[in-house]
């Protein structure tokens, strides 16, 4: 299958503000991965990238989301209200195609994915490092976010994540993809026996195997 990704762009004005969206377009796509970023950084994280090189090759385009506080320049993201109506308010650019719609992100988009997939019809989320609970504060949980999405649900997680070890994540309807010594953005300490590269192809692979097996 060949693959398009020429990293067209779309500006999307939302009740929060502009947003954009990268567009890395699979030929013969049947579904859309729309996948947001954490309050820490843009879609220029290692994970994001991976996946919008690998995923159109799978049948799957993949659209990279820039929320609007990221958008203007700021560097402080806003309260999650502000957040979920940015992501709504970009949604029908990304159902525009016609296709199911997977809505993901990582960090604190993956909990905007969550919060917001029902209400908008979502076909599955991905959740990239969510967020569990602040760091040492495992008493602010927010798994009742991952656990009301409604939806097939896949969370891929560092294993060294300090917002949430796989270990202490409550058992529910979602799947959940351990990436052996990762931290919170998936890298490794150098003294693990694996690679960066080894975790973002064992990352693409468990998301690419978890997308073909959605009907």
């Amino acid at each position: 299958m060949t693959t398009d990704v020429s990293g067209i762009v779309d500006i999307v004005e939302t009740e929060a503000g502009t947003a954009r969206v990268t567009w890395h377009r699979a030929e013969r796509a049947r579904l859309v991965l729309g996948v947001g970023h954490g309050a820490g950084g843009g879609i220029e994280a290692r994970d994001l990238q991976a996946l919008a090189g690998e995923l159109p090759g799978h049948g799957v385009t993949v659209a990279l989301v820039e929320q609007p506080w990221r958008v203007a320049g700021k560097k402080v993201a806003p309260a999650p209200g502000t957040l979920d109506a940015g992501w709504r308010g970009l949604w029908p650019a990304l159902a525009g195609p016609g296709l199911p719609v997977v809505a993901g992100g990582r960090s604190a988009g993956a909990r905007v994915a969550c919060r917001t997939a029902a209400e908008l019809g979502a076909h599955a989320v991905l959740a990239l490092g969510f967020p569990l609970h602040p760091p040492g504060r495992p008493e602010k949980s927010r798994a009742g976010e991952l656990l009301g999405t409604g939806v097939p649900t896949l969370v891929v997680q560092g294993g060294n994540d300090p917002f949430g070890k796989p270990a202490e994540f409550p058992r529910g309807p979602y799947e959940l993809i351990e990436i052996p010594y990762g931290d919170h953005g998936f890298a490794v300490p150098k003294r693990a026996d694996t690679t960066r590269e080894e975790a973002l192809r064992t990352l693409t692979e468990a998301v690419a195997q978890w997308v073909a097996s959605l009907g």
